[in-house]
């Protein structure tokens, strides 16, 4: 399931894209908002697909190199280990797998190619993965391997654009079924709590699109010393957005929300980009403080947001 980061940093995207436009719909960019996120579900079930696929290539395999002219005996009796794993079993059965794959369309065969020389590498590569638990091996496969693979994530780039910076989501999903996994497969959720997610998420993106003048001038007056247009735009729609999360998410402690997009800084602006936010946030909080504009609820929010 994605956490709330992530649901910051697609909304993040999504907002960049919406005040690129001068005459943009909102019911669009919102509506492409949620289809970009469930789309990160489709990656996450390709993925899933992908480790069944191969199991049924080292079966296809395996029966091959038994019936060779003139087989080995490695060819007579291989390594089972990758075949007989019980979760790779168990998620070959997954009728829960199998209605996700009916209902989204999802099919490896166009590029069955690729599933046979990612089996090879995989192979090759741990030929012995016996000394590991079932699990355990299949979360490395995942993350060490098919995470990393070029040609993999090229393929998947070619299906989808925006899957280039949505793999760690997806990948992170496929690791957290394994680690789950207690001898019957399930599936994670995209969300953890689809309704608080879904408003979480609508409320961060409209929000910030309804106070962007609110928000240009709380952030004018707290950087007398800069011009908006000098600073990092970037860096501008993450502090809108923390003053969204502020003033309009009612559940969420400040604190978090402030080293939430302190945090994004580092990975999506400039180096300088996280102390700039921060001192200027900082200046900004103790003012709607002092005015009481900031509401929090909930155990534990309604002293020191």
């Amino acid at each position: 399931m994605l956490n709330r980061r992530y649901l910051r940093i697609k909304t993040m995207q999504t907002l960049y894209s919406y005040f690129q436009q001068e005459k943009a719909d909102i019911g669009f960019y919102e509506k492409e908002l949620f289809k970009s996120l469930d789309k990160i579900y489709d990656l996450y079930i390709y993925v899933l697909v992908l480790f069944t696929d191969m199991h049924h290539t080292a079966l296809l395999v395996t029966e091959e190199n038994k019936n060779k002219r003139l087989p080995s005996k490695e060819d007579l009796e291989p390594n089972m280990r990758f075949i007989e794993n019980v979760v790779l079993v168990s998620l070959t059965r997954s009728e829960e797998l199998k209605k996700e794959v009916a209902n989204r369309k999802i099919s490896w065969q166009s590029d069955f190619d690729l599933v046979r020389k990612l089996y090879a590498e995989l192979s090759m590569a741990s030929a012995t993965p016996s000394a590991k638990e079932d699990k355990q091996f299949l979360i490395s496969v995942a993350t060490e391997f098919l995470y990393e693979h070029e040609l993999l994530n090229h393929l998947f780039e070619e299906k989808n654009i925006h899957w280039a910076d949505d793999t760690f989501g997806a990948f992170s999903m496929v690791s957290r079924t394994f680690e789950n996994f207690t001898g019957t497969m399930h599936l994670v959720p995209l969300y953890k709590d689809a309704e608080d997610d879904k408003q979480f998420i609508s409320t961060l993106f409209r929000k910030t699109i309804a106070g962007d003048q609110e928000y240009n001038k709380l952030i004018d007056e707290k950087t007398k010393n800069w011009e908006l247009e000098r600073i990092a735009s970037m860096d501008i729609l993450l502090m809108k957005m923390a003053l969204a999360e502020f003033l309009h998410v009612s559940n969420v402690p400040v604190k978090v929300s402030l080293n939430e997009y302190i945090d994004i800084s580092k990975e999506y602006s400039t180096p300088n980009s996280k102390t700039f936010i921060n001192g200027v946030l900082d200046k900004i909080i103790i003012d709607l403080k002092r005015d009481n504009k900031i509401q929090k609820t909930g155990r534990g929010l309604m002293e020191g947001n």
